[in-house]
């Protein structure tokens, strides 16, 4: 839905069964992981090692708004069912899923959305998403949250929308497709700024999905066009069954399609996975 402010590159399998077509990530895709300064106006270094690069702030963006998520919602208490039950093996504990089906055109699309959290307010009971933004160095952004986030929240608000356009994007039309009611998202700094381990929690705030996508100028109708765009685009080229890559261009504003045998995009997870195992290893020798 969001494909437009994306500049990273980033790829779906679109599986294929006669007139059913599914879209799904891959096994360690980068959708897997948060982004951070994405859309800033100057680029981050691409150095693995460099813990303010692109590589390491994507996964400290991750487990940032996995730890913020964990820390805010109760383990105990009332819950609050849904009326499908959770899938196995899928996102945090706690979470739960809800199944919508829309209409496009002569196309019914299925999507399964995710619920961080649920608030009783009076007699009413409130969706809500569970959202971290993290600060990784002042000076890169020009606004100091432990300055300005009391009494300039919304210079350091606009700061991250400019810097970070896409992921709050996605956080928003997911959340305006799942019929989250609010969004609450939380401030999160680094305790030292060469530390990206350790962290702290300025502040949080609550924002309404309508609300929020109209100060970004977050239009749905255009983000079902994408949608509606893009299934057409398969029915049209995908003549045969099997899987298919999507793959967003690292170099333009470009989406391309290719046809993969089954067993090379298996082979191809299994390889991103064992490539990761073996950094893993390493780093703890």
């Amino acid at each position: 839905m969001c494909a437009s402010r994306s500049t990273y590159p980033w790829d779906l399998v679109i599986t294929k069964r006669g007139d059913v077509l599914v879209f799904d990530k891959r096994t360690n895709s980068s959708l897997d992981f948060l982004t951070n300064g994405e859309t800033a106006p100057d680029p981050l270094p691409e150095e693995k090692d460099n813990i303010n690069g692109l590589q390491q702030l994507s996964m400290e963006a991750t487990s940032v708004n996995q730890a913020f998520r964990e820390q805010v919602l109760l383990g105990e208490g009332e819950r609050q069912p849904l009326q499908e039950a959770c899938p196995a093996d899928l996102g945090p504990q706690g979470g739960g899923y809800k199944y919508c089906k829309w209409q496009l055109g002569g196309a019914a699309v299925v999507v399964r959305c995710a619920v961080d959290a649920a608030v009783r307010l009076g007699d009413s009971t409130q969706l809500v998403a569970v959202h971290a933004l993290n600060e990784f160095d002042p000076k890169w952004s020009g606004v100091d949250w432990r300055q300005k986030l009391e009494n300039q929240r919304g210079a350091v608000l606009a700061t991250e929308l400019k810097n970070n356009a896409n992921k709050i994007a996605k956080w928003t039309a997911a959340a305006l497709v799942t019929g989250i009611d609010q969004i609450k998202l939380g401030y999160v700094t680094r305790a030292l700024p060469r530390d990206n381990r350790n962290h702290l929690i300025l502040g949080t705030q609550a924002v309404k999905p309508r609300d929020f996508a109209m100060q970004m100028n977050l239009n749905m109708d255009n983000c079902w066009g994408i949608i509606s765009g893009l299934v057409n685009l398969c029915q049209e080229q995908l003549e045969h069954d099997g899987k298919y890559l999507l793959v967003r261009d690292p170099n333009k504003p470009q989406l391309r399609l290719y046809a993969i045998p089954a067993e090379e995009l298996h082979y191809a997870g299994e390889a991103a996975a064992a490539a990761d195992k073996e950094a893993e290893d390493k780093d703890e020798d």
